[in-house]
């Protein structure tokens, strides 16, 4: 499986969009039609200009705003909450959980829209094979973290949990070893249990 560290990795490539103009039926038959919340509106040049929600729409429908508003660009909330496509996972899923936001308009470095990535995309890291994650720990930690021959580290994976035992000459390469692992995408939680070394 490949390794799934981006946003540009997970998110979703086929955007439904509207443009400023988009009438008030349109985009609630949109969302209906495609069963989403929220639709990124753009502009003639495939910016982001905003996103238009079904919280934007209750509001001008329930007569909480007084305002003429009936098209995108009048409904919409500015600016965009957007991230970009080389952005982390786990900034991104920081970055929704923040604005209780369901999904994120991706822009390129023009500020372009290239895709969407929602909550259920990010969460496909935690589909990654049990085998592949301990084969990335395993090289990370032997040809990366430690010196060869300074210790001996084994590494055990199941249903995303990753165990770490063995040797090492120093507690507190225990604890790099484990704040890394947490790092490695899919992992939901690290154990560890490590012996020190003790000199001859």
């Amino acid at each position: 499986m490949k390794h799934l560290r981006t946003v540009d990795d997970v998110m979703t490539h086929a955007v439904v969009t509207v443009n400023r103009g988009a009438a008030f039926k349109d985009i609630v038959e949109a969302m209906r039609q495609w069963r989403i919340s929220a639709l990124p509106v753009v502009s003639e040049e495939g910016r982001v200009v905003g996103v238009v929600s079904e919280a934007d729409l209750l509001l001008k429908a329930q007569g909480a705003d007084e305002s003429r508003a009936v098209t995108a660009g009048e409904l919409m909330t500015v600016p965009a909450v957007t991230v970009p496509r080389s952005a982390g996972i786990a900034g991104a899923a920081r970055l929704m959980a923040r604005g209780h936001l369901k999904r994120l308009p991706v822009v390129d470095d023009d500020g372009s829209l290239v895709g969407v990535v929602s909550r259920g995309d990010l969460l496909k890291i935690y589909l990654r094979p049990d085998e592949d994650i301990a084969q990335e720990l395993r090289e990370l930690i032997m040809t990366q973290l430690i010196p060869a021959g300074s210790a001996n580290v084994y590494v055990h994976v199941s249903d995303g949990i990753v165990r770490l035992s063995g040797t090492v000459p120093d507690p507190s390469l225990g604890d790099v070893l484990v704040r890394v692992a947490r790092t490695v995408p899919g992992v939901v939680d690290v154990s560890a249990r490590f012996e020190s070394e003790v000199p001859a």
